[in-house]
């Protein structure tokens, strides 16, 4: 049965989905770039876009009336970010309830756009769930007060108070520890290396019977033979070669020259599961200083 109220008709469902679709085309980075800092991690962001947007698509047809896609993308992106950190820990930092005066309009307390955007990911979990939002939204993305106040359902004088905590509490923060990566487990150094090599019958062997193949926003396959067909992709061009990296803790191949992650799941001597984000430049923008910090030799 479908889901489309009688009072919306398919020919405003249509629209309302190519408006939609029409729109994450130019929104996803932004989404993405929102979604890795409200749960501190590239990687861990790019899922909680795809359900954000699965679950946006899906539920445009149950309403009555299209929405103003923007901030409904964006408050559903926030709740599902919120879901995932529960999932995860068992608390979240309090938001503080306590009333301070608007700052907003002296720059000298705004974060410099150049600091918000490069602040490492695990700092914003500092921050209570409203002032990670807000100092998000205002700081990296540079949205208005009005925007955030639609996206988060808040009035502007609480996104003002939030924005005051949230930059007070980043700023007070100390530094982080400069920490070395950890090196790269030897079934990845081999696999990279038969990768190099063009030596894909020798890949192919390293894959479990069972293995997982995600090419993230293009395709999903499963087991040995689907997921050969893989490597042929990488055959065919003669431009680049991979390097063993970790990327937020996770193994895997970073490619040059474009930089790209590769995350490989390994189970013993063969790979388990490759999680490949070629298709989503804007994750790979994110990862491109964590990526060169962590390479074992280099590109």
């Amino acid at each position: 049965m479908s889901a489309t109220p009688t009072n919306t008709t398919l020919p405003q469902l249509q629209q309302a989905r190519k408006d939609f679709l029409a729109l994450v085309a130019t929104l996803r980075p932004d989404l993405h770039r929102y979604c890795s800092r409200m749960v501190g991690s590239v990687i861990d962001g790019e899922d909680v876009v795809q359900e954000t947007l699965a679950r946006g698509y899906y539920e445009l047809s149950a309403l009555r009336e299209s929405p103003a896609l923007r901030s409904w993308l964006f408050r559903i992106a926030h709740n599902r970010a919120l879901d995932y950190l529960r999932s995860r820990r068992a608390s979240e930092p309090l938001d503080s309830q306590e009333d301070v005066a608007d700052t907003d309009s002296d720059p000298g307390n705004r974060l410099p756009r150049e600091q918000a955007v490069t602040v490492a990911m695990a700092r914003f979990l500092e921050l209570a769930p409203s002032q990670r939002s807000c100092v998000i939204l205002k700081d990296v993305l540079d949205y208005s007060l009005e925007d955030i106040s639609n996206c988060l359902e808040l009035s502007v004088a609480a996104v003002k108070a939030a924005l005051h905590r949230g930059r007070t509490r980043l700023r007070s923060l100390p530094a982080p520890p400069d920490t070395a990566a950890a090196d790269v487990s030897p079934t990845v150094h081999r696999y990279a290396q038969l990768f190099n090599e063009r030596n894909w019958d020798a890949v192919r062997d390293m894959l479990i019977d069972d293995v997982r193949l995600e090419v993230i926003d293009a395709t999903s396959r499963r087991g040995r033979k689907e997921v050969g067909v893989y490597f042929t992709n990488y055959a065919g061009r003669s431009d680049w070669r991979v390097v063993p990296a970790r990327l937020e803790g996770r193994e895997g191949l970073a490619v040059f020259p474009s930089g790209n992650f590769v995350e490989l799941t390994v189970q013993g001597e063969r790979i388990a599961m490759i999680r490949d984000f070629h298709h989503v430049p804007y994750l790979t923008a994110e990862c491109q200083p964590k990526i060169s910090s962590s390479l074992n030799c280099n590109p």
